[in-house]
């Protein structure tokens, strides 16, 4: 059963800013955290934020937080689906070049999350991940957008 909010009568604000992720090789680094503090620090209420990475070898994803299993599945089921190999045309950066680039295509860049009360309305087992699809680790960017109402005493 959905749950009603009224509508948000105060004048609807941005904000932007870019997320610096440092990952690991072929790994998840979750970004929840780093997030929320930008909403807090905003002064974020009612909104959507929109993430967006800046990347083609590398994707977004919101995915379970709990088990420390899930992140090492989701690689090797990506592996499974855009395995390395001689098979590829594009390869000018090593072996792992094209598959990481089908990886970010099969999951994506972009998400938009709604924020309600200052913060991503997220499930309880859900967290936002930065996802490395290269054998080295990357210094990644996020743009993060905030469209929304701001708190009384947000910028």
């Amino acid at each position: 059963m959905p749950v009603d909010r009224p509508a948000s009568v105060e004048p609807l604000r941005q904000a932007t800013t870019r997320l610096d992720v440092t990952t690991r090789p072929r790994g998840l680094v979750d970004v929840t955290a780093a997030i929320d503090r930008w909403l807090a620090a905003i002064g974020a209420g009612e909104g959507l934020l929109t993430v967006f990475l800046r990347h083609t070898s590398a994707s977004l994803t919101i995915q379970e937080n709990a088990s420390p299993e899930v992140p090492p599945d989701l690689v090797d089921a990506l592996d499974r689906l855009a395995p390395r190999g001689s098979h590829w045309r594009h390869d000018i950066e090593g072996d792992d070049d094209m598959p990481a680039h089908v990886k970010t295509s099969l999951t994506g860049v972009s998400l938009a999350i709604p924020v309600i009360d200052g913060r991503m309305d997220l499930g309880t087992w859900q967290a936002v991940w930065v996802w490395e699809h290269r054998d080295a680790a990357h210094r990644r960017t996020a743009t993060l957008h905030y469209l929304g109402a701001l708190t009384p005493d947000g910028s």
